[in-house]
């Protein structure tokens, strides 16, 4: 093998022109996957303007949440073994191709629409925006040893927030309304969320078409990085048989499931009901760009790479590459945070006054700190060094699809509750989900220390 240094050193010495091709190819993979988060969130913002006009309740939008869950959920399974026979970058195509189309679709048929066509045209969504993880992170399983993982899944997460950032900033804009020559787009006109950011899609998609490179060797630098896909250094290819069978036995991996279940209980309640939440609680009025909106929406996503980051990196220097400290003490500190969340506004104190804005606003942004440092390390980092290159698209596929059926559960619980009980049952609604998946994460620790025994005795 190529290296100078060994997986263990402090930092892995490669062959001049390596890292900035990764940073390359990675730069284009992660803006894309940014650019699929934009046609996801952007239905966050639209649900007011589309309560308003359709008179739809919060159990019918966390109804069309759901049904996007399940079918992202299902879509990571049966695509992330897909993934595994067609390569990273075929997948990723599919799913822009996918979402763009029906981005563009809802934007125009929601004109005469019916909440049914809603939910049909966002399950759909859901299913091709699944091919998007399994083909980032195969593709990145190829380019980075596993002591680097754990710093890539902060960077993962730096892509996820960017998304989030760009439709945050840009949402605010359409919803105002704008005139571009004669271009006109009228104030509140949410439709528009739906037709503008797949424009972002369709331009990253040609650059990943032809920039990006599936493994360092086909970029022309052979014995990089170590193999811990089996067969050959170059392999990224698995059958679905090989794939579907070493992963769905693996001792590991539906640990990691049902804590990734937790995380999307959590992560997705708080990301897209939040807006409803400033809307319906707190008495903000979105057409008007209140601050608490703007820095709220925009420090969310910074706290979660500054979190992403931060357990990546702890993973990987402090713990040698295992996950599961990190992602446990960050489970438990989520629930505690939770449970103090939920007990202040209990008590009446969070609602449509300075100090009730600050703390509701405050508590959005822990759970999005913790919430998202889980989400990095357990669902990018931790399917590489299950599946390897070879079969990390299905590995992903298994965890991540359980972040999305654990949100399927919870979000018509929580939309049905909030109708009945007002906001005040949103926080501990999620309140148990961070302590069953730090226990999960103990799990894990338990298992891997007896997987150890064996390979120390050899």
């Amino acid at each position: 093998m190529n290296r100078t240094a060994s997986s263990t050193s402090t930092r892995l010495n490669y062959p001049p022109g390596f890292r900035p091709r990764r940073g390359l190819n990675w730069f284009i993979l992660g803006l894309m996957y940014a650019s699929y988060y934009m046609c996801r969130y952007n239905f966050r913002f639209a649900t007011p303007g589309m309560i308003q006009e359709f008179g739809f309740s919060k159990s019918q939008i966390t109804d069309i949440l759901s049904a996007w869950s399940v079918a992202y959920g299902t879509g990571q399974l049966v695509n992330g073994l897909i993934t595994d026979r067609i390569g990273g970058k075929a997948a990723m195509l599919i799913g822009a191709g996918g979402t763009i189309a029906l981005n563009l679709i809802f934007g125009f048929v929601s004109l005469t629409g019916t909440f049914s066509t809603f939910a049909l045209i966002w399950l759909l969504n859901g299913w091709f925006q699944s091919f998007g993880a399994p083909g980032m992170v195969k593709i990145n399983a190829a380019w980075f040893n596993r002591t680097e993982r754990g710093t890539f899944s902060g960077i993962f997460g730096l892509m996820i927030q960017m998304g989030q950032v760009m439709i945050n900033n840009l949402a605010p804009i359409i919803l105002a309304g704008f005139t571009i020559g004669i271009w006109v787009v009228a104030e509140g006109e949410w439709r528009w969320l739906f037709r503008i950011p797949p424009l972002f899609a369709a331009t990253m998609a040609l650059l990943l078409a032809f920039i990006p490179k599936e493994t360092p060797e086909a970029a022309g630098y052979h014995g990089v990085v170590s193999n811990d896909g089996g067969a050959g250094l170059s392999g990224v290819r698995a059958s679905l048989k090989e794939s579907f069978v070493t992963i769905f036995t693996h001792p590991l991996v539906w640990f990691y499931a049902v804590a990734y279940a937790c995380t999307g209980a959590v992560r997705n309640s708080s990301d897209q009901l939040a807006v409803l939440y400033f809307v319906e609680q707190l008495k903000l009025d979105l057409a008007k760009k209140p601050a608490a909106v703007f820095y709220t929406m925009n420090l969310m996503p910074v706290v979660a790479v500054f979190g992403s980051f931060t357990a990546g990196w702890v993973s990987d220097k402090i713990f040698k590459g295992h996950r599961s400290p990190v992602a446990m003490t960050l489970y438990y500190f989520e629930s505690l945070v939770i449970l103090c969340a939920a007990v202040v506004i209990y008590a009446g104190v969070v609602g449509p006054t300075p100090g009730g804005i600050f703390l509701g606003c405050l508590f959005l942004l822990l759970v999005s700190l913790t919430a998202n440092s889980t989400h990095a390390i357990v669902g990018s980092a931790a399917p590489m060094d299950i599946g390897g290159r070879k079969m990390a698209g299905f590995a992903t596929g298994v965890i991540d699809s359980f972040q999305y059926y654990g949100s399927a559960m919870a979000l018509p619980i929580t939309g049905r509750l909030i109708d009945h009980y007002g906001w005040g049952v949103w926080y501990p609604t999620m309140a148990g989900f961070g302590f069953i998946g730090g226990c999960a994460m103990l799990l894990v620790m338990r298992k891997q220390r007896r997987m150890a025994v064996p390979t120390a005795l050899r």
